[in-house]
């Protein structure tokens, strides 16, 4: 099986920067399978980038590299990382972006080569550290361990008297708000807000309201989701990231 690597960044797709990203790869890993996640995370959104590393990296068999840049402090005093946990491999920046990861993964701090371009670690420091993981380089050949990575974790709902409380965590292409709240503890019949317009009770799907309708339900990532049939439910709230979510 050729070897596995997935991208995530917020380079966007205008420029070359993904394309010089996969000619390091291609050129250390001949053969390699490189899978684009995305590349249109919002610039420097620390947040965006660490939820969709949480709902992918484990959709991907053991062995796969996941090359994570999202990087607003490249080139400053910031560590480079590479990591393992339950049998993948990661590099990035250590600016929290790797905090999905469960807390017995393994760091280990890159060094960042003479030659490396200040404002592109992701081509100069991470694309080479990915293949050597791919092509079997242990993560103590590449760097020396670490304990103490920097841990943002995307925040948690809270009770408010009979009520619980979140936000919306990230915002989809479709304009689909996706907050914090587990669907497992929304009870039937319970109605949900969303920066203080009421919602109603889940639904199941977005067929199950006309086109144009605001609909709540538990989204494929597990946690309530608010949207409209056919169109943008940011847009029709006014809403966005961190607008507060009530059940």
């Amino acid at each position: 099986m050729p070897a596995l690597i997935t991208l995530l960044t917020d380079y966007g797709t205008a420029d070359s920067y993904v394309a010089e990203v996969k000619g390091v790869l291609l050129s250390r890993v001949h053969g390699a399978q490189l899978i684009d996640i995305t590349h249109q995370v919002p610039p420097g959104d620390l947040r965006a980038g660490q939820y969709i590393l949480s709902r992918v990296w484990q959709r991907f068999p053991q062995g796969t590299v996941h090359l994570v840049v999202v990087d607003p402090g490249v080139g400053t005093a910031r560590r480079a990382l590479a990591a393992g946990a339950a049998g993948h491999f990661f590099v990035a920046p250590d600016n929290g972006v790797l905090s999905p990861l469960p807390p017995a993964a393994h760091f280990v701090s890159l060094p960042i080569p003479a030659g490396a371009a200040a404002t592109f670690h992701g081509r100069d420091v991470f694309a080479p550290a990915a293949g050597q993981l791919a092509i079997g380089a242990s993560l103590s050949h590449l760097g020396h361990p670490i304990t103490d990575p920097v841990r943002t974790p995307l925040p948690a709902p809270r009770r408010d008297g009979a009520a619980l409380v979140g936000e919306v965590l990230y915002q989809d292409c479709f304009g689909t708000l996706v907050s914090n709240i587990p669907g497992a503890l929304v009870k039937p019949g319970a109605r949900i807000s969303v920066a203080g317009t009421e919602i109603g009770p889940l639904a199941r799907t977005f067929g199950d309201v006309a086109r144009g309708q605001l609909v709540a339900f538990v989204g494929s990532g597990g946690t309530v989701e608010i949207a409209v049939r056919d169109g943008s439910a940011a847009r029709l709230l006014g809403a966005g990231v961190g607008a507060e979510v009530k059940v």
